[in-house]
């Protein structure tokens, strides 16, 4: 895939709104919007840009310093003052949220945590998943993954309307925070232990990996186990969206 295709790519299904400039970009920061990421000309440090950074900074939002070519190329009014951002329409939950959502229906917390699902209609599925099978949140991260875009809207069939998705900046992080509260994480990956095998009754944290390259070697390094889907064909492994699916629905049937 060329880079530009990327960019095109990007442009098309980013759900949210595309800011230029500096004052509204420091203005969205101050409304307290959720700005997912801003890109800033490289080596460019006058006072509203150290606003900016400051606050992207205090938001965790991802920051990109990018050549003028490729802020041109990104631009759609042509007057970007070296900043461009983007806003989300979305809103993302909290952990909190999912934490109240089990509360509510007196249940054990059940959550799904993507390390680097990169296409938007995996996500849609697992969120369309997560919420037919009774998880109470679905957590992603901000690098290197998608985040709700349109693609996923339709992929979910409405399921991220009903659905907290929390966006985090460390998953590994997060994994350690959401053990003091009592989770334990089972990591999906064909080297574990048949999924038949395991208790996964209590509260629990399902981590599904990237498509191609699967969980990452820190997150998987703080999962308390590795679960296996059984295998019997030719292919080795099953498409992220599907093998979530499936484990899922292992983690329902031990539950009733």
């Amino acid at each position: 895939m060329s880079d530009n295709f990327k960019k095109q790519k990007e442009k098309k299904d980013e759900v949210g709104s595309v800011l230029e400039g500096r004052n509204p970009v420091i203005e969205a920061f101050r409304a307290g919007k959720t700005v997912d990421k801003v890109y800033i000309l490289d080596g460019c440090q006058d006072g509203p840009v150290k606003t900016i950074i400051r606050e992207a900074k205090k938001s965790d939002t991802i920051i990109y310093f990018v050549s003028k070519e490729r802020l041109d190329e990104m631009s759609e009014t042509g007057h970007h003052q070296g900043v461009i951002a983007r806003v989300a329409s979305y809103k993302y939950a909290e952990i909190e949220d999912i934490f109240a959502r089990a509360d509510a229906r007196g249940e054990k917390p059940f959550v799904f945590l993507l390390d680097g699902i990169e296409d938007p209609y995996n996500l849609g599925a697992i969120i369309r998943t997560a919420n037919v099978c009774g998880a109470h949140g679905v957590i992603i991260t901000k690098r290197n993954a998608s985040g709700i875009t349109p693609t996923t809207v339709k992929a979910s069939a409405g399921a991220v309307e009903h659905m907290p998705v929390v966006k985090v900046t460390n998953l590994s992080r997060t994994i350690e925070e959401l053990k003091e509260r009592g989770l334990w994480f089972v990591c999906a990956d064909m080297d574990g232990e048949v999924m038949y095998k395991q208790d996964l009754t209590g509260p629990i944290g399902v981590v599904i990996g990237n498509e191609g390259e699967g969980v990452s070697r820190l997150v998987r390094e703080k999962c308390d186990f590795v679960t296996s889907i059984p295998v019997k064909g030719e292919i080795e492994s099953l498409n992220a969206s599907v093998a979530a699916g499936v484990l899922a629905y292992e983690i329902v049937r031990q539950r009733m």
